[in-house]
């Protein structure tokens, strides 16, 4: 297993995702288990990038399914192509003019494939993300509790389709209400933190190569400074490097209160926010940075 262990590490790192030794392993244990892995964390700390590294790594299509409020089955695990059907049998009467039965009209030929659908029937394994589980009704979570332990889903009119090749699932959510114990049950688990200081300042300076070392040094610590505060939204750490890259769009190359305020809406999104950050937080922020970095 460590031999294993060390190569997730540096397939994840050859792809651009600095991981650490509980990311690799769950990872590792999901594949060798044949489990769907449940990630869950607050926004933006690099949930649905890890499904993505993933099938970059396993060079295989990843399968996407956001999730929203009101989501259903026809959007999710499939839908009868039922203009097809009835195309089919209007032929089929004028030129064999013979009876079909019903069942002759539900098969995988009429099925307009979904993303749980297209996972599982596709002739090669994919990474199926099921993004931000937590914005689906609880109601939707029952529907996927099949295909997460048994790798099937069962379709009234055909019966049981089992996967051609067993998919990587990979669920999201950022808690914005609790799961249910059955689905986590059929999970592995991870939850992923806002990173340290001396990862997130390794990420900014993987994602965003051109930035000199002592602004990516700042950028870092102003925003593990913000996330000491309680904000409305705290900045992660997709909002960290889309920040250094503006900063550098600018021709920053330290930082600055006139540079920190024109720039500081890639960092915070909330109104609110901004406003307290501008009259309250900047200027000790700026001046802790100043001391910790000497400039």
């Amino acid at each position: 297993m460590k031999d294993d262990h060390s190569a997730s590490l540096e397939a994840l790192r050859a792809q651009g995702y600095v991981a650490d030794d509980e990311i690799a392993t769950a990872l590792y244990l999901a594949e060798t288990l044949g489990k769907p892995l449940l990630i869950e964390g607050e926004a933006g700390v690099g949930k649905t990038e890890i499904a993505r590294v993933l099938a970059r790594i396993k060079q295989t299509e990843l399968v996407r399914l956001q999730c929203y409020e009101g989501l259903d089955f026809n959007a999710a695990l499939y839908e009868w192509n039922y203009q097809k059907q009835i195309l089919s049998l209007r032929l089929h009467e004028v030129r064999d003019r013979t009876a079909l039965s019903l069942a002759d009209f539900y098969t995988e030929e009429y099925l307009s494939y979904r993303p749980i659908s297209k996972a599982l029937l596709a002739p090669k394994s994919v990474v199926l993300l099921l993004d931000e589980i937590d914005r689906a009704d609880e109601e939707f979570e029952a529907l996927l509790l099949e295909t997460l332990a048994e790798y099937q889903l069962t379709i009234p009119e055909m019966g049981v389709i089992t996967a051609r090749s067993t998919p990587t699932i990979v669920l999201t959510s950022n808690r914005t209400r609790e799961l249910s114990d059955a689905l986590r049950r059929r999970c592995l688990y991870l939850w992923l933190d806002y990173p340290s200081y001396e990862k997130e300042l390794e990420v900014i300076r993987l994602k965003v190569p051109e930035v000199n070392r002592a602004l990516a040094a700042q950028a870092a610590s102003l925003v593990q400074a913000l996330r000491a505060h309680k904000l409305n939204k705290m900045p992660g750490l997709s909002e960290a490097i889309d920040w250094t890259r503006a900063l550098l769009s600018l021709g920053v190359s330290k930082l600055d209160r006139r540079a920190v305020e024109n720039t500081i809406g890639c960092l915070l999104k909330d109104h609110q926010d901004i406003v307290r950050f501008k009259r309250e937080l900047i200027s000790p922020l700026l001046e802790k940075i100043a001391g910790e970095h000497g400039v």
